[in-house]
């Protein structure tokens, strides 16, 4: 049985460890969102509403192993367990 899955489809516009944070953009399917990390209160915000709960768990887990190697300009790709 195939279990159903997303691509989820980040990329990372600008990193401050000033203001610890970390900005980007993230695609899954027809969604396309803006959020920010702040990495030191682990507060996650997410721009539009719309699908938000979709995303942010999975985003939220992702941050939380990647976000020390993630780089300005980059681009990353995960699998979410669920389709949009």
């Amino acid at each position: 049985m195939n279990k159903p899955k997303t691509i989820a489809y980040l990329s990372i516009c600008e990193q401050s460890f000033s203001k610890k944070s970390i900005k980007g953009t993230i695609s899954a399917s027809n969604f396309k969102w803006n959020f920010t990390w702040i990495f030191d209160r682990g507060e996650l915000l997410i721009e539009p509403p719309l699908g938000r709960a979709l995303i942010k768990d999975s985003l939220e887990r992702f941050l939380i192993k990647a976000d020390y190697k993630l780089e300005t300009g980059g681009d990353y790709n995960f699998t979410i367990r669920a389709k949009f």
